[in-house]
């Protein structure tokens, strides 16, 4: 069988062959043997372009009848047209495939909205139309110009979309939604929008209780720490028994402060808006000032603590809820590590990022806690907790701050050796400032 691919199948070359003897033969006759040869080449050349003519014509449109041919050429059309005939069942299929993929995405709830490596919208389903009010005449358009909150401009714009974004719906008052983007094929985006307003409603009521309940106790516990300050003032006046009973009063009540305190700011936190504008930060200060805090609150255990800050390494964020996560962590290290331990602050930078680490050398933590260690009330020891005043919520806190400023904390720790707790910080955040002697 013929090579369907072979240019010069032995049928095609046997006629040349036979024809050119022919012409040799009837040349050498008439005494015109190079022109005989001539003749009949100049004639295979013919047949040959005309067949090339009409192939040429039949691929204008291929859906066309394979035109009626010989040898070669019949082979060539026929393969050619089976080849595209593939092609068209292929491109059916995944024509088949996309439109199946586009009605299913037309029937979610969620907006789905295709974006391309200009930023520009592409094409979106009914769902985007309903929460982001999308229309027509908005294909092509850069998104940061349909939704123009601040928060998410800084978002899309910022490419790192690990974590979404809640905002209120700009079209539906009441209404929240959270954005999530991924990327795909050559910086193209898929942004998937969720309409949250249940679980917001749900997370704002439990909020709102806490925030409450707390308020409403901080008036209660004013008066009961009032009355037993002032009676433990007289203490000389009364009976021993009494002055124990009220020192332990005094303890529970200072505990019982200490935590609405917490549950308090961990309410503010929770119901500031994304969209603060973040200041310099001298954290190298800000250290300083909770290290001379620290020393003052371990003076009765004897502990040694160190501060190390780089120069004039300064951080982009919320000051006040730097300030209370970082001494979340000096506090939590002063209160859980036993007389005469070693703590360390340490404050550096390096190419992938600022990093503030407090280590020391106590007693460690079970590696079975450390995955829950920054869940509200949750405690490695409840009974050491508890003897030291701690509310349950300063890691909560340090985590919630954190991921307000798009940074992490890293846990190690090993039993009998000490603790380390380390925030970490995008280099995105970092800036530097000239060193200010103090």
């Amino acid at each position: 069988m013929n090579n369907p691919f072979n240019p010069m199948p032995d049928r095609e070359f046997s006629e040349i062959l036979i024809g050119c003897l022919l012409a040799a033969a009837v040349g050498f006759l008439i005494g015109h043997v190079a022109l005989s040869l001539a003749v009949v080449l100049a004639w295979f050349l013919f047949r040959n372009l005309r067949e090339l003519e009409r192939l040429r014509v039949w691929l204008k449109d291929t859906r066309q009848d394979v035109p009626e041919s010989e040898g070669t050429w019949d082979v060539v059309l026929k393969g050619i047209y089976q080849l595209r005939r593939e092609e068209w069942r292929a491109r059916d299929n995944l024509l088949g495939i996309i439109e199946r993929a586009r009605t299913s995405i037309s029937a979610l709830e969620e907006a789905v909205t295709l974006i391309d490596s200009h930023g520009n919208l592409e094409w979106w389903n009914p769902a985007a139309q309903e929460l982001l009010g999308l229309r027509v005449r908005d294909r092509g358009q850069p998104v940061i110009n349909l939704i123009r909150a601040p928060s998410f401009i800084r978002y899309f714009n910022q490419g790192a979309y690990e974590e979404g974004l809640r905002l209120p719906s700009q079209r539906h008052p009441g209404r929240h939604l959270q954005f999530e983007i991924t990327r795909f094929g050559t910086n193209d985006r898929l942004m998937i929008v969720y309409d949250i307003t249940r679980l917001h409603n749900l997370e704002q009521m439990r909020k709102d209780f806490v925030a409450n309940v707390s308020h409403e106790l901080r008036t209660p516990l004013t008066v009961l720490s009032g009355y037993l300050e002032t009676l433990i003032d007289q203490g000389d006046a009364l009976e021993p028994r009494w002055q124990r009973a009220l020192g332990q009063m005094e303890q529970q009540a200072t505990r019982m402060n200490n935590l609405v305190n917490d549950l308090l700011l961990l309410s503010r936190l929770e119901s500031q808006p994304d969209d603060r504008e973040p200041q310099v930060v001298d954290v190298g200060r800000m250290l300083r000032q909770i290290h001379q805090d620290a020393e003052a609150m371990e003076q009765p255990k004897g502990h040694v603590l160190t501060l190390e800050a780089e120069p004039g390494l300064c951080l982009l964020g919320m000051e006040a809820d730097l300030r209370s996560a970082f001494s979340n962590l000096v506090t939590n290290a002063v209160k859980y590590t036993p007389a005469q331990g070693l703590i360390h602050i340490r404050w550096w930078s390096d190419s992938q990022g600022a990093y503030l680490r407090v280590s020391d050398n106590g007693i460690g933590i079970d590696p079975v806690h450390i995955p829950r260690l920054t869940e509200r009330f949750y405690r490695a020891d409840a009974a050491r907790s508890s003897a030291t005043g701690g509310t349950g919520l300063g890691l909560a806190i340090v985590k919630h701050v954190l991921m307000q400023h798009k940074a992490t904390l890293d846990i190690r720790s090993d039993l009998g050796k000490g603790s380390r707790f380390t925030c970490c910080f995008a280099p995105t955040l970092i800036r530097h400032e000239p060193a200010v002697l103090e």
